[in-house]
């Protein structure tokens, strides 16, 4: 342990289940308080006067946040947050922060394989040698799709947008994005609206995060502009899609396929996402990693750790930025 690890008196709450790597680390630098879910009936008297800090994987809302008169800071595991009130924890004096960068490569390797198996049936190919069809039926049908002649539209142009934008470029596969404004300095194709870049490309990958600015963002609409030819891969947050009217779409023909790592029940999957013979499916596995997981639960705690220790965030998000720790 180093000496910014000193064992700190303050009592950090940790809702429900928690990366055992980061259980550790907070064990060992501060008082862990342990609560089954993040609900503020669950909060004792003594926890509303010890809390300092939070460790989750997200849902604290402006309840959980009230509940605490004495929290500091809320550091979320995950570069999403769109389930933590960062609005409301600014308006309180309380600091979010999360985990960027350390997940983004894992993130757009995750998103490449998803593709690829979108399109060139992976999954059923290797069911089909499993299941033992290579020998009793022959070679596993000619996939419909290719990558070969597609163009790549990415909606959310972050730090996993470009990582995802890179390795697209080594497929000699042209690109275009769609950002709530432009990036300068970027080679790629923009679109100001979402609809103009789906009726642009034929392949479209959502990076975008949650919250209500994008919920459902991905809708009927969209999908028919994307066209049957039409590729649709989710690797962002489950809310931005309308998954029923994406369901219609495949069924109907509407678009060729969709691959999704991601969903807005989650780990509740529409059976008809699930029925459909079109899709590529993961139990939301984009940053699943060990090595990975690590380092995003390091930077977890190191923004613990820092906050407390050294009085500053590491990573701090925007809405939360000018918020100062309490004297």
């Amino acid at each position: 342990m180093t000496k910014a690890e000193a064992k700190l008196p303050v009592a950090i709450l940790v809702p429900g289940h928690f990366n055992d790597h980061a259980i550790g680390r907070i064990d060992k630098a501060f008082q862990r308080v342990r609560i089954e879910r993040a609900d503020p009936s669950l909060v004792t008297g003594e926890m509303r006067e010890a809390v300092r800090g939070i460790a989750c994987f997200g849902g604290i809302n402006a309840a959980v946040i009230d509940a605490l008169p004495n929290l500091e800071i809320i550091a979320n595991f995950g570069v999403g947050y769109d389930s933590v009130d960062a609005g409301h924890a600014a308006k309180r004096g309380v600091m979010v922060t999360n985990t960027p960068d350390v997940l983004t490569e894992e993130v757009a390797d995750t998103t490449i394989g998803l593709l690829i198996n979108t399109v060139r049936e992976m999954y059923a190919a290797e069911k089909w040698l499993r299941d033992g069809d290579w020998v009793k039926k022959g070679n596993y049908r000619l996939s419909r799709l290719t990558l070969r002649g597609r163009t790549i539209g990415i909606f959310g142009m972050g730090r996993i947008g470009l990582a995802v934008a890179h390795r697209i470029e080594a497929f000699g596969l042209p690109i275009a994005y769609h950002n709530r404004r432009k990036v300068e300095g970027l080679p790629y194709e923009y679109h100001a609206t979402l609809k103009g870049l789906a009726e642009a490309v034929d392949t479209l990958i959502c990076i975008a995060p949650g919250g209500a600015s994008t919920e459902k963002a991905i809708n009927a609409e969209i999908l028919s502009a994307l066209g049957p030819n039409g590729v649709f891969v989710n690797i962002g947050r489950g809310s931005t899609v309308d998954e029923a009217a994406l369901a219609a779409a495949l069924e109907k023909g509407a678009i060729a396929a969709a691959g999704l790592d991601v969903f807005a029940d989650e780990p509740n999957v529409p059976q008809a996402l699930l029925d459909a013979p079109n899709t590529s499916l993961l139990p939301h596995v984009g940053s699943a990693s060990d090595h990975t997981r690590r380092a995003m639960a390091d930077l977890c705690v190191d923004n613990l750790i820092s906050w407390f220790g050294q009085r500053r965030p590491l990573t701090p998000v925007p809405e939360t930025i000018s918020v100062k720790p309490r004297a």
